[in-house]
């Protein structure tokens, strides 16, 4: 006989784990006792729930396997479920785990009693409860084909503390190794969209979302270079293609390029592979608009309840972005003739993501400190981070030359930087790992740094600092100027809290002392933290100004 509990991480070892995120609780004690005796499986302490949840989801969007995060219930759940959010919004694998009340307790609000399965059902792709500990290979089984099939997500299975106590027979085994099932592309439908991109006169791609891997980038790439199409990344998508093909038009979402704004605009055939077409890659539904009279719209998504759901859609393709890339990339039709405007579309890109010194730069200008890193610190690091006007400085100045290489949600949700570099530094130590954080984004997570130091992540953290929630402030300097509202920050001397956590650390305030603190931080290794202090005038990466949008 054994304990369910061991059942249970068996099955997961069956299934690939090999780490683990947790704050630990007395509900699943069983499952903590069962990974002391596991050899296969890391276990990462972490400091909240919610930084658990948030290094699941990053490190399976760096897999493609599930991340696994384990909590107790309650606030515990509670706290997880900002990850679940965020593994929903950016299609990305993930199973939480979470210890229940026991059996007999259900439905009487319990001590931390939660109804996970209509708590978490409108956020994750299924949520069950596992009550038969001989069901256990089951569950697990199918929450992992769950996770990754269609459009990936995340799954939350609530695990009765009295449930993994039980014993089972020993020869209960677990399920094999579950892959995706395979999704081919439709030879008529390829057909139809070849015919479609011979008849365009200025189509345009929007690439990155559902599965997109490795594969799908390569492939896809070959296929657009051949042709001349013009690629765009959806938003936080910018990994999804080399940004030194000759066919990279930049990037979609906040902030882009006015130029690749007007060439999806005036395209008669956008083709979107992966990409939902959600609200911030298609700024607000609009970006093609939601009917797009004068254009057509082709969509490729693994998930058929995507195709058609938001978007009018003339040609929708339901297959794995991967295996749609490698068609497109040996399928010959010697009826397109190459495009110039995938040539046209990277140069106005390489033009608008080139830094400048302005006139009268500030002390400390974040569109000189990006241009260091690129000379800096390897092309192929990668770069985490949260939400917040900060971000826009590497979105535009920044190459996301490796993959994966940008961990950031595209669900906005602040404080996601850190816990996604510890996660990225575990799983690719040999990279470079840098999490990018504004202030406020930094300390809604900040407490990870000690998860970070006790695991011997090897990252480098940036705090960008300008005493504000500097996007908040920027649209109400839009909206009521002069009016600060509950936007002012009062932060603690973030290289000294760095170095409590024994990172090494320094503070800057001017491009050259970052450009130095970089440098001497990049022969370092362990935990690294540079804490840049700006003036909250210097708002975004567009040019926007406290000074700017009063005087308008």
């Amino acid at each position: 006989m054994k304990s369910a509990a061991e059942l249970l991480v068996e099955c997961l070892a069956e299934q690939g784990t090999d780490r683990i995120f947790t704050v630990p609780g007395e509900s699943f004690l069983a499952v903590l006792d069962a990974l002391h005796e596991n050899t296969e499986i890391e276990t990462v302490t972490c400091r909240q729930e919610g930084g658990a949840a948030f290094m699941a989801c990053a490190d399976g969007a760096m897999t493609q396997r599930p991340g696994v995060a384990f909590v107790t219930r309650g606030p515990g759940a509670t706290n997880a479920s900002i990850g679940v959010h965020v593994a929903h919004q950016d299609s990305q694998p993930m199973i939480l785990f979470v210890g229940d009340v026991a059996r007999g307790m259900r439905d009487r609000e319990g001590f931390q009693e939660i109804n996970f399965e209509a708590f978490f059902g409108p956020i994750c792709k299924w949520a069950a409860r596992i009550d038969d500990p001989s069901r256990i290979p089951e569950y697990v089984a199918r929450a992992y084909s769950v996770a990754i099939s269609g459009r990936p997500g995340p799954v939350v299975i609530a695990l009765p503390e009295d449930m993994l106590c039980d014993p089972v027979d020993s020869a209960i085994a677990p399920r094999p190794l579950v892959t995706r099932p395979a999704q081919a592309a439709c030879p008529d439908a390829m057909q139809t969209l070849f015919g479609l991109i011979a008849d365009a006169a200025s189509p345009i791609a929007i690439i990155g979302g559902a599965g997109w891997n490795a594969k799908a980038r390569d492939h896809f790439q070959q296929f657009a270079e051949s042709i001349g199409l013009p690629v765009a990344t959806a938003f936080r998508r910018q990994d999804a293609i080399a940004p030194s093909s000759p066919v990279y038009a930049g990037n979609l979402g906040y902030g882009p390029n006015p130029k690749l704004v007007e060439r999806v605009k005036s395209s008669d055939l956008v083709i979107a592979i992966g990409a939902r077409l959600g609200e911030a890659t298609t700024d607000g539904y609009e970006l093609p608009t939601l009917e797009h009279a004068d254009q057509f719209l082709v969509h490729v998504h693994p998930d058929p309840e995507e195709l058609g759901r938001v978007y009018k859609t003339e040609l929708a393709l339901c297959c794995a972005v991967d295996e749609f890339a490698e068609t497109a990339a040996l399928w010959e039709d010697h009826s397109i003739i190459p495009f110039d405007a995938g040539g046209e579309a990277h140069l106005e890109w390489e033009e608008w993501s080139a830094a400048r010194t302005p006139d009268n730069p500030p002390a400390l200008d974040m569109a000189a400190c990006v241009s260091s890193m690129r000379e800096v610190v390897p092309a192929d690091s990668i770069i985490c981070n949260g939400a917040g006007n900060f971000a826009g400085w590497w979105h535009r100045y920044w190459r996301y030359s490796g993959y994966p290489s940008q961990l950031a949600p595209t669900a906005g949700a602040m404080g996601y930087g850190l816990p996604a570099a510890v996660a990225a530094s575990l799983r690719e130590p040999e990279r470079t790992v840098i999490a990018v954080a504004g202030d406020g984004d930094f300390l809604m997570n900040g407490q990870e740094l000690a998860t970070a130091a006790q695991h011997g992540a090897n990252l480098l953290v940036l705090i960008v600092d300008n005493g504000a929630y500097g996007t908040i402030r920027m649209h109400q300097e839009r909206e009521y100027p002069g009016r600060i509202s509950g936007t002012q920050l009062s932060n603690p001397d973030f290289a000294m809290l760095g170095a409590a956590f024994g990172a090494w650390s320094k503070a800057v305030s001017t491009t050259d002392e970052f450009r130095q603190a970089l440098i001497e931080a990049k022969e370092r290794i362990g935990l690294r933290l540079i804490h840049m202090k700006i003036d909250v005038e210097q708002l975004a990466a567009s040019g926007a100004t406290v000074s700017g949008l009063r005087a308008r």
